[in-house]
């Protein structure tokens, strides 16, 4: 193999969220329930990081023979704090911004929506905010999973920490399929090809 026939290393696909089992089940750690879905597909189990506060899974994407290495994370610090864990885990593997995805929750997009993009603000999402901050760039991967705006005049902090609704967990599985698909699309097929196909799609 060339030197031009190699890869150019593996991503690192970061989901957030909070610690501990109050905040398990609520839409602010929606990033981590679709990395449980990605773990569950390679077959492997996270454990305990090296330098950093996360637990770390590494695996391979895709089919063999057309797989990509890949670094599943799980921050194990809270949101507001991420930054330090992603930028530890991309400076211990070597990853440069432009291979690292990170999974949210987002309230500008519409519950059972998913959607991709390379840099942009953060919105008000103090996890991604602190993110940029540590990597110094916005030029990182996201994908974005909705959970929507808070109903009437509910604060979006007291939204995200929140459950979803009984009638958004008869869908959410579907849900994490679908971004756990759209984590492995942006891997192996790149930015243009997963947003063709994930932002063609019509919220059910």
């Amino acid at each position: 193999m060339s030197v031009s026939d190699r890869r150019p290393g593996p991503h690192l696909v970061v989901g957030l969220g909070n610690p501990g089992p109050k905040y398990a089940a609520t839409r602010h750690n929606v990033g981590q329930m679709v990395l449980d879905h990605v773990a569950d597909a390679t077959g492997g189990r996270f454990s305990a990081a090296r330098r950093a506060q996360a637990v770390v899974l590494e695996g391979r994407l895709g089919l063999p023979g057309a797989d990509e290495r890949a670094i599943l994370a799980k921050t194990t610090t809270f949101m507001n704090v991420s930054g330090g864990p992603v930028a530890a885990l991309a400076g211990y593997y070597d990853i440069p911004p432009e291979r690292i995805v990170v999974v949210h929750d987002e309230v500008d997009i519409p519950f059972d929506t998913v959607r991709l993009k390379r840099g942009g603000g953060e919105g008000g999402h103090n996890g991604l905010r602190d993110i940029t901050r540590a990597l110094g760039t916005k030029d990182y991967l996201r994908v974005r999973v909705g959970v929507g705006r808070p109903p009437g005049r509910r604060d979006t902090a007291d939204h995200v920490l929140a459950p979803f609704t009984a009638t958004e967990r008869r869908s959410l599985d579907l849900l994490l399929g679908d971004a756990a698909e759209a984590v492995e699309a942006l891997v192996l097929e790149g930015l243009t090809a997963a947003q063709q196909r994930f932002h063609s799609r019509e919220a059910r």
